[in-house]
């Protein structure tokens, strides 16, 4: 099958594109998919440099990816007709239309799936391929800062596609956002219901500005040493809650006593937050702005433009 493979750490170069990779077959309990989209994610290139280990340990020849929108193309033993077997399954038939993770890597034609949910007909491959990473990681770290309706939120990299799906499930719950963005993307911000603030010197008080009353929790989705201002405008060291301060971004969070977010919540709570997400999407109330679409044998590339920082949007291969 087409793939993509990587024998060693390194830069966008040791990623190869081969035809002759083998099939995976399903076990007990699994389920095979044929891949339809891949959502190309930081957290890619963070593996393939060997940054991430902790959290992914990487076993060579490894297949890159974790997220994809595809169809069920086989079952392994105990899966068919078993509601809710396997781990995050729901009953299943081959040829059903799914959105979730991989086991064995999403850039491929074919992968044993992990944590699966349907996929409405009614949304597209790249757009379904969008979700599942983003639309996790926003929800939990919401929940993990236990930021709820009526407060107010500041979240660092508001306009990437972690930090957007975060702004629009804040939103909709009722929570007021202060987002930190490029100038550029202040109009999107406004747009998705988020009050934006400019990057740089000077953050502390322009958050300040934008929320008067103060702000509850924050939202580190960029890193770039965010963490001391999260901790000066929840009070300051020594006074601040740091359990309402998490990132996902910044490897230094350990050192100012903050959360690091990085590992999924349990099979069942990430099936039920992708089944709701995929159904808002269709109905239009959360999206996942996709800057581009490329072929599977342009990863690299793809993984290069991520690694940039300069994308607009979601970045999505296509097998």
């Amino acid at each position: 099958m087409e793939a993509i493979v990587y024998e060693e750490f390194g830069g966008p170069e040791v990623l190869r594109h081969t035809t002759g990779v083998a099939v995976p077959e399903p076990g007990p309990g699994e389920v095979r998919v044929r891949v339809k989209a891949v959502g190309v994610n930081p957290v890619d290139w963070k593996r393939r440099y060997g940054w991430v280990e902790e959290f992914y340990p990487t076993t060579f020849p490894a297949v890159p990816g974790l997220e994809f929108a595809g169809t069920v193309d086989a079952l392994g033993e105990g899966v068919e007709g078993a509601e809710g077997s396997g781990d995050g399954f729901p009953g299943l038939a081959v040829g059903d239309e799914v959105i979730g993770w991989t086991k064995t890597g999403a850039y491929a034609e074919y992968a044993i799936a992990g944590i699966i949910a349907p996929k409405p007909a009614e949304l597209s491959w790249e757009a379904a391929a969008s979700l599942p990473v983003a639309g996790e990681t926003a929800q939990r770290v919401l929940d993990l800062i236990g930021v709820r309706e009526g407060e107010t939120l500041f979240l660092h990299g508001a306009a990437g596609v972690v930090g957007s799906v975060a702004v629009q499930l804040a939103v909709a719950a009722g929570i007021t956002v202060v987002g930190s963005a490029s100038e550029s993307n202040h109009a999107y911000l406004r747009e998705l219901g988020a009050i934006p603030v400019a990057y740089g010197e000077g953050l502390a008080e322009r958050v300040r500005a934008a929320a008067p009353d103060g702000v509850h929790a924050v939202f580190d989705a960029a890193g770039h040493g965010v963490l001391p201002v999260a901790i000066e405008l929840l009070g300051g060291e020594g006074a601040a809650d740091k359990r309402r301060i998490a990132t996902i971004a910044a490897t230094d969070a350990a050192e100012h006593g903050i959360a690091f977010s990085g590992v999924t919540a349990a099979p069942d709570v990430v099936r039920a937050g992708l089944t709701a997400q995929a159904r808002q999407a269709v109905e239009g109330t959360l999206t996942v702005r996709i800057a581009d679409t490329l072929p599977l044998k342009e990863a690299a590339r793809a993984q290069e433009l991520s690694e940039s920082g300069h994308m607009r949007g979601k970045l999505v291969l296509l097998p």
